[in-house]
């Protein structure tokens, strides 16, 4: 899944505004514009996870070495949900999820 969203330039281009501190972003739907207003949102400090989810997908895009490991990305996810420590098989939605949760809740 972690190559799903390295694909995803969306999500790229929230992670290189959200790393840099005071940024402001503007989030707005084509499909809702008639509905709803653009959300101005002002980032703080991103946290570690975001900050390691940022540097794994740069990683992945500006590699030529072919493999790349997400150990900084895994450690910080384990400290946020240490039941995917050890290294056990584990439902990879769930790593998704808490993934995505815990970048949520550093904001």
């Amino acid at each position: 899944f972690l190559q799903n969203l390295s694909q995803t330039p969306v999500l790229r281009e929230l992670l290189k505004e959200a790393k840099m501190p005071g940024t402001t972003i503007k989030i707005e739907s084509p499909e809702l514009s008639m509905v709803y207003e653009p959300q101005l949102i002002k980032l703080d400090q991103p946290g570690p996870l975001t900050l390691a989810m940022y540097q794994f997908l740069t990683e992945i895009q500006e590699t030529k070495k072919g493999v790349v490991t997400p150990k900084e990305l895994f450690a910080q996810v384990c400290k946020k949900a240490i039941r995917f420590k050890g290294y056990q098989q584990q439902d990879s939605h769930e790593l998704l999820r808490y993934l995505l949760d815990g970048m949520r809740a550093e904001e």
